[in-house]
């Protein structure tokens, strides 16, 4: 079933990934032209583009993980996973910056100061800048082994996005809980020890 799913993953082209990234944002489109989006569109909107980014930043740190743990092989599509993760992101803080805020710096700074989960979530995009200006071959040439450090970033940053969406909740709901766990896990499953771990159970040889 792995090595099926491995065969097809190898015939998808890199641009079908972003085509395929592209959707959620043209349902948003779609819905707000259509008048679909809601009572309240910019919350609506705001919402929507965090919660994919969401899915894409857990998705990209699960590539992974899936490999060294069930051998599936998806580490070629890790770029623009991670490209389309700073996409939703950059639009998710510029919806609120310019629907919500309006624009006005002194109105974001107070709900800055008023809303402290703001400020993760802005923190979080600002750790993804440097891995998305990164994300060429170039700069891995370039940078060699301190653009694998410079990457670790990704770490704190789906960190702080997970704690951003959880504090932004009045009341943190089920789902809410399964996102922490997931997430949680997914960076526990990256200690050194545990990864050393799982590739030996994953590169056992069968017996019997």
């Amino acid at each position: 079933m792995i090595e099926a799913l491995n065969s097809a993953a190898r015939r998808v082209p890199g641009w079908a990934v972003y085509a395929l990234g592209l959707v959620p944002l043209a349902w948003i489109v779609w819905l707000v032209l259509n008048g679909g989006i809601g009572v309240d569109p910019v919350k609506a909107i705001e919402h929507r583009l965090g919660k994919v980014a969401l899915w894409f930043l857990v998705g990209g740190l699960a590539i992974t993980p899936a490999r060294r743990g069930l051998g599936l092989n998806l580490l070629r599509f890790r770029r623009a996973v991670g490209l389309l993760a700073f996409l939703y992101v950059a639009l998710h803080l510029v919806a609120w910056f310019w629907l919500d805020m309006a624009l006005l710096w002194a109105q974001a700074a107070g709900d800055l100061i008023k809303r402290p989960y703001l400020l993760m979530g802005i923190t979080a995009f600002l750790l993804m800048i440097p891995l998305a200006l990164t994300s060429n071959d170039a700069s891995i040439r370039r940078l060699r082994a301190s653009w694998r450090r410079l990457h670790w970033l990704v770490y704190p940053a789906v960190a702080l996005g997970g704690l951003h969406y959880l504090w932004q909740m009045k009341v943190i709901t089920a789902e809410g809980w399964i996102w922490a766990a997931v997430i949680a896990g997914l960076l526990v499953m990256r200690l050194p020890g545990v990864n050393r771990g799982v590739t030996r159970r994953v590169n056992r040889p069968r017996t019997g």
